[in-house]
This record gives C-alpha cells, structure tokens and sequence, in this order.
C-alpha cells in the first residue's frame, strides 16, 4: 500500500483487487473516525457498489457514526444533500469515468464541496495507523435510508435557470446517461424544464453496456447518430457518476469541454457585466479570450476541481470549471455539477439559438499530448531545471511547468499517481502544437537524463 491513500479524485482500485472489501470497511472506520456524526452515502450504478455500500457503512458505525443511506445518486446529488442538511459530510461510491472493473471511495466535506487535501490526510493516518474510534456495542452507529434526494436535487437544478425560457423553446434533447447515477436525476429534470427527451443508456447498469462511462468521442458515435436522425437540438452525455457533460450540437459534431466551458463562461459574464473565472492552468486558451472579450477576468489555478472550487470560493468568482466537461455554479453549489451544466447550456440555446451558430464563435486551438516516463525521486529537481532551461521565455510555475510560445503555449506536469510526466501542447494549428511539443519533449529528456545521471 502506497503512503498516500487518496488521488485526484478518491481511493480507485479495480475490485477485490486493489479495492477489496477490507480495505473499503477500513477506509470507512477512518472516514467516521474523523467525521463523527452522521453522514450521508451515495453509490453510482456499478456492480460492486452494494458491496463497497455494506462494506464503508459498517466501518463508518463501527466507528460510531450514523449513516444515512441516500441510494444510487450522480455525486453532485450527494453533495447537494451534504450542503443543505447539516450532517458532518458524505462519502460516495463511485469511480466516476474508469472502466465497469474499477470502484472507488470519495470524500465530501460538510460544505458540500470534495474533501480538501489536508483533511484527506488527516483521514490517511487514521488509516495507516489503524487508530479508527471503537465503540462499545452501546454505542456503535445506525443506519437508515433517506429517499427523495434526486428529485429535489434536481429541482434546485430547476431554479437556477429561466424555465419558462426553456418550456417555450420546445427543445427536443438526446440524453446519454452512460447506464449511470445521471439515469435517476437527468431525464426526470428534463421533463420538469419541458424538454422532449430521446434517452440512451437511461437504465442504470454496472457493466456500462452501451458504452464506457468516459464521454469521449468514440463512445460516443450513438449519440452523435441519434442527434442527426432525429433532428434534435443537441446531444447531452454524463460521465458514470454525472459530475460531468459533453455536448453533441444540433449539426451532430462532438464538442469537447473546453467549448462548453468557453460557451458558459461568456454567457455568465456577459449577463454579469463583468466577474471573475476560475480555471485550471490546463485549459485551452479559447476560455480566456472570450472571458476578456466578455469584460471578466481569468484566474488560473493547478489542476483540480477541488482546488479550482476553493479558489472560487476565495476571490468571489461567478463561474468557474475544468476543459472536461466539468463545470462549477456557485449560485447552486462549489462542486462539479453534469445536471446543472446540461440545464444551464440548454437555457443559452433557448435564448441565443442553435448551439452550432454559438460555438463557432468560440475561437478553436489544437492540442498535441503526450507523457514521458520519469522516477517520482527527481521530478522536482527537473521541473526546476526547465524552468532554467526555458528563462528566456515567460514560465508559470503554478501546477507544473506552463512555458508561453509565439504561437502558443505548452504545460508540463507531473503525474500525481505514475511516475510519468504528461506535456499538453496547445497552438494556433495542429502542426503549430505539434512543434511546441517536440520542443518541449526535447527539453524534458535531456532534463530528465541529466538529473539520472546525477543519482
């Protein structure tokens, strides 16, 4: 077991392999040990999220807390309940877009937002230490179910937009549900706004039939197909736990989450006259450029939703998101949310018409990525000398090495979880990213191979 518990986004494993049922019951007693009192709990639609449920459920009363059991959720639905009901926070179930073998366990804090890294680690030495709290039989936790969340998380979601807009369009919308947690909340929503709704994937399904849950293009194809034969206004796909959306427009082209991103962005600022938007450093450069032609102001952050919602939160920013289709509404709640962003997106098409018209707007970049592998031991000592290596040209420094181009711009950055590092290259043209890239790869190896050699 590595000393870090917690990734990105929770503890991952694949299941009764890295995630076995020991494990989860353990990492629950930690959960409890530090939340103590009640907490909420939510699963995604995979086959092994009963187990992993039972499994969480009895280390959280072991260690005395009480557990109110809120069934298959999208995880924006847990932590909506979270923030609005009092409890200590939530715990959910989900290993969001990996592969139907995979499960994982992830935090929420009492404010509804994802557990911060330093309350994580305070859970991580619960764990290691195995110092969990150990009730007496009088005083070990309960559990009970609590219904009805989905149906008014998604009637907040409903709030947070012009319904009548929306009803008086008379949109017809494909959905894409993934067989996912989004199954249970997002076709109901959309009856509520008035949208006719043609649903694929809508029954939740652990094996994820249709497709895997990540929404790329190539799991996509259906989507796209039943856009173009029905003559829908536009496509909506969620991720396994609906944390995310991916938009097909009315044309059936895919759109990646830079464009959503961008077409939000300066739709709120705009009706805003003015604000700030928060952003990770990884994302495209077409998410600036209509935020300064909109009159807002573009803050960039490391890569995160967690770190991106606590920016937010700290400079009193009106939207902020990542380029995956990950999408933060402050005025709703700080947290990644797929249902508020498929409402929000089909309200801008109520009102400003075809999403097609509107995304060709937004300016387009090419992206080149690629990874090289590199010991986790010297990484720090190569991020310091590529920024020696690239002195001549404008450097941020905020997650990674971000060195600026004539022409572009490229990220380099370290792998939290492999010891690898991932370069994201972004230009004008695809050629134009490919070159940065080349040249930032060239860099990078002989950066790494001076600092081996120094081993």
């Amino acid at each position: 077991m590595a000393e870090r518990l917690f990734g990105t986004n929770g503890v991952r494993g694949v299941v009764n392999e890295e995630m076995t049922v020991q494990m989860a019951m353990e990492v629950g007693q930690a959960i409890g040990t530090f939340m103590t009192g009640k907490v909420a709990l939510a699963t995604d639609s995979r086959t092994s999220a009963d187990m992993l449920r039972c499994a969480v459920s009895a280390g959280l009363m072991a260690s005395g807390a009480e557990v109110l059991d809120l069934g298959m959720l999208p995880t924006p639905a847990l932590q909506y309940y979270v923030k609005n009901s009092g409890v200590k926070g939530g715990v959910m179930i989900t290993a969001s877009h990996n592969p139907p073998e995979f499960n994982g366990i992830k935090c929420v804090d009492h404010d509804g937002t994802e557990m911060p890294r330093n309350k994580e680690e305070q859970i991580e030495k619960f764990y290691f230490t195995k110092t969990f709290a150990h009730k007496t039989w009088r005083s070990v936790g309960s559990i009970r179910p609590v219904n009805g969340v989905g149906q008014s998380y998604a009637g907040a979601v409903k709030r947070q937009v012009d319904f009548a807009i929306i009803q008086d369009a008379k949109m017809t919308v494909v959905m894409d549900c993934a067989n996912g947690a989004g199954s249970v909340t997002s076709p109901w929503l959309l009856d509520q706004l008035g949208v006719r709704a043609i649903t694929l994937n809508a029954n939740p399904q652990g094996t994820f039939p249709g497709h895997e849950s990540e929404p790329t293009p190539e799991h996509l194809k259906d989507l796209v197909a039943t856009v173009k034969a029905t003559g829908a206004d536009l496509g909506v796909a969620h991720d396994g736990d609906a944390d995310r959306t991916i938009f097909v427009d009315d044309k059936g082209t895919y759109l990646y989450g830079d464009k959503s991103l961008a077409l939000v962005a300066s739709y709120i600022v705009k009706e805003a006259g003015g604000g700030k938007v928060v952003t990770p450093v990884s994302t495209s450069s077409c998410v600036e450029d209509v935020v300064k032609k909109a009159g807002g102001e573009i803050i960039y952050t490391k890569v995160g939703s967690p770190i991106v919602a606590r920016k937010m939160m700290e400079v009193g920013a009106i939207f902020g998101g990542e380029e995956n289709g990950g999408l933060i509404f402050p005025e709703h709640q700080y947290c990644r949310d797929g249902a508020m962003t498929m409402a929000k997106v089909i309200e801008i098409v109520a009102k400003e018409g075809k999403l097609s018209k509107l995304m060709a707007q937004v300016p387009s970049y090419a992206l080149d990525k690629r990874k090289l592998d590199c010991r986790n031991d010297i990484k720090e000592e190569v991020l310091e000398d590529l920024v020696v290596r690239f002195q001549d040209r404008r450097t941020d420094t905020t997650d990674g090495v971000k060195v600026f181009f004539d022409n572009g711009w490229a990220l380099v950055r370290p792998s939290g979880t492999e010891p690898i590092f991932r370069v994201y290259s972004e230009g004008m043209t695809k050629d134009a990213a490919k070159k940065i890239g080349d040249t930032c790869e060239k860099e990078l190896r002989e950066a790494i191979a001076e600092a081996m050699a120094r081993k």
